[in-house]
């Protein structure tokens, strides 16, 4: 059987009525309702044949038909190909323009926006450490035996963090073991810092290392041991309870089950990490492997640095969510979260290099 232009045409609109209306439609209210230019016996029949496509289901024998997951997706792809981000770019970009100092704290307002504007609960995917290249190391004493590490990414992601010394480390000796593990650990992956390249770099530096005592051996496994902290992806929400808001989570039982699995970081980075890398990602209903969000649908798009994805960013809410708001409200959050990393932390990594090259 034909999908042709006609049941094409009465699909989407018992879609837009049911992503509204919350209701079964039936084949009367869609020739009231909507000027197609057909008879309501002729809706009618294209109704059925579009339930035997498996495009819409009956809840109960005397009511309309509301669409399937398959009905979703087939109006979801046509949006994703025809949306325009016109709507919401400006005003976002205002927004976003005076949150930059921080990528961390940048990307959560970020999620807080989207809430806002959707009504939907909002997520991001916090920037994976792992994957940056390492630009500087430096330590710094806060008390006899504290040290603070602070870690400097190409990307210009910094960490810090405290380290706990066996024995008090002479500031003389901090700056030359920060200085050193700058030039040794420089431009490769935090990812790849192991006790292999440890033993390498213990090799390459042993005369060096002797006059440190063990001091630069606590270091660098402290910082090894750093390192696997930032292998854990970190997921964050805004307007978690506002998917209560919504009829299809009235029944409370249902509605603790689906908090409880959002509250799990974990489950949820899962979610996002098994996407594909596409720029926007829109997963319905069934299409979701977890039992607890076959009833939702997840938009979710990347941000990136250095066409690197180092994140996402997306929002959770029910199968007849707004799409076309949705989606159009998801790229240009996008577009300009991606706009404004490229040019406050771009520029800042490659001056530091040009100057790093000047010094040189």
């Amino acid at each position: 059987m034909e999908l042709n232009d006609r049941k094409i045409k009465i699909l989407k609109a018992i879609v837009s009525s049911y992503i509204h209306e919350g209701e079964a439609i039936g084949s009367r209210t869609i020739s009231k309702k909507y000027d197609l230019g057909i008879s309501s016996a002729t809706v009618r029949n294209e109704m059925s044949d579009l339930e035997e496509l498996g495009f819409l289901v009956q809840p109960h024998t005397s009511a309309g038909r509301v669409p399937t997951d398959k009905a979703y997706r087939l109006y979801v792809d046509k949006i994703i190909r025809n949306s325009s981000m016109n709507k919401y770019n400006e005003q976002i970009k205002k927004i976003l323009q005076g949150e930059i100092d921080e990528m961390e704290k940048f990307i959560r307002n970020s999620a807080r926006i989207l809430s806002q504007f959707t009504k939907y609960t909002s997520f991001v995917m916090t920037p994976q450490l792992k994957e940056s290249k390492l630009k500087r190391i430096q330590l710094v004493p806060i008390s006899e035996n504290k040290l603070l590490m602070v870690i400097v990414t190409e990307n210009n992601l910094v960490k810090n963090v405290i380290l706990n010394m066996k024995i008090p480390v002479p500031e003389d000796q901090m700056n030359r073991i920060s200085n050193l593990l700058t030039q040794k650990l420089e431009g490769r992956q935090l990812k790849s810092l192991d006790k292999d390249l440890y033993n390498h770099i213990s090799k390459e530096i042993y005369s060096i290392r002797e006059s440190f005592d063990d001091k630069f051996d606590d270091v660098f496994m402290l910082l090894l041991n750093t390192m696997k902290q930032y292998e854990k992806v970190d997921v964050y929400y805004d307007g978690l309870t506002n998917i209560l808001n919504y009829p299809e989570y009235s029944n409370t039982e249902k509605a603790k089950e689906l908090l409880s699995f959002m509250e799990d970081k974990k489950s949820m980075a899962s979610v996002l990490m098994d996407e594909t890398g596409e720029d926007l990602a829109v997963s319905i209903g069934n299409e979701n492997k977890y039992d607890e969000i076959k009833q939702c649908s997840v938009v979710s798009a990347t941000y990136k640095l250095n066409g690197m994805i180092i994140g996402k960013i997306g929002l959770i809410g029910p199968t007849r969510m707004d799409y076309k708001n949705v989606i159009s409200m998801v790229k240009a959050l996008s577009l300009n979260v991606n706009r404004l990393i490229e040019e406050n932390y771009i520029d800042i990594a490659r001056s530091d290099t040009d100057e790093q090259k000047r010094k040189g």
